[in-house]
This record gives structure tokens, sequence and C-alpha cells, in this order.
């Protein structure tokens, strides 16, 4: 389990727009969602990405002192859920903060999740969910690209069972 490949369709070093602090974001390959106006289309074929094991993708981290966290995006991260696992219990250990892209809604998640894919969410701090609507995109929005797209406190979110809007003020700077 913990030596199968991440297949990544590409890394951002020092992201700040893909939550607060510097953030190394992973874009996972892979995504069935095929939402019209993509940000990431090359990320969406299944096939293809470049493979890293999770030791490989922290050293990256681990090597960047100011890095506060890391965003896990795509492609749709949750296709490789249990490749994603080694690498995000590898980020908590180090006390980062690990934020989720997906483009499934949170009720979605919970209907239909797999073990793998409910590790790995129960390992995030913060869900940003549901699909980039085209209709609904804003320039405005801080980390999120449609206005339905939630960012969701994780850890309240899967206590409750219900989506839990992230309170903390750095995700959302309007409170």
């Amino acid at each position: 389990m913990g030596n199968r490949s991440i297949l990544v369709s590409g890394i951002v070093e020092d992201s700040i727009v893909d939550g607060p602090g510097l953030r190394l974001v992973v874009f996972a390959q892979g995504c069935d969602k095929r939402c019209l106006g993509c940000h990431n289309p090359d990320s969406q074929p299944m096939e293809g990405g470049t493979p890293h094991s999770a030791q490989e993708l922290f050293r990256r981290v681990a090597a960047n002192p100011l890095c506060s966290g890391v965003t896990l995006s795509g492609g749709e991260p949750l296709l490789q859920a249990a490749s994603l696992l080694p690498f995000a219990r590898l980020v908590k250990g180090a006390g980062l903060s690990l934020a989720i892209y997906t483009g499934d809604t949170f009720e979605q998640i919970m209907e239909r999740a797999d073990e793998a894919q409910m590790e790995l969410i129960s390992l995030a701090d913060t869900l940003i969910d549901g699909p980039f609507i085209e209709a609904q995109k804003s320039l405005a929005l801080p980390f999120r690209g449609s206005a339905n797209q939630r960012i969701l406190d994780a850890p309240k979110s899967l206590e409750t069972g219900a989506a839990v809007i992230s309170k903390a003020p750095a995700w959302n700077p309007k409170g």
C-alpha cells in the first residue's frame, strides 16, 4: 500500500493561491468530472502524469522551511486516495496543514467514499468541495473558482456528518 506511485500532473512549490500561507500543491493526474472551463484540463486524462513516491514529494515539502502546508488538487485527488495516503500522513506528521480540492460535494463523499478516500479526507484540515461551474465562476472568490464551491472544516464536517463551512480567517477573509 505504501509503495504505490502517485501519478502527478504537476507540482507548484510556492503557491499562495491554493490556500493560506506558502504551500506546495500537488496536482493529481486523472479526473472523471470533465467540468466545462476546467482550469487544469491536462490533468483530466487517467493515463499520463509522472509517477512520484510519497517520500519524494515530502522531500520537496521538507526542503522549504517556509512551507506552511500542502494542497492536493487535480485532476481529482480522491481517485488516487490510496496512493496519496502515505504522503498525507507524512505531511500531517510534520505538523503541516493539508487541504484537498475535490469535484465531489461533501454529501457525495459521505454517500459513496471508500475506506482510502475517507481516511484521506480525515487527514485534511480543509476540504474545498464541489465541481467547478463555469456559470458561477468568480475571480473574487478566495481559494476557489466558482461560487458553488465551499471551503469546509474537514474535521468538524466529519464529526457532525454535515458540511461545516470553515471559520478560519485565512480561508475566509470576509468571515
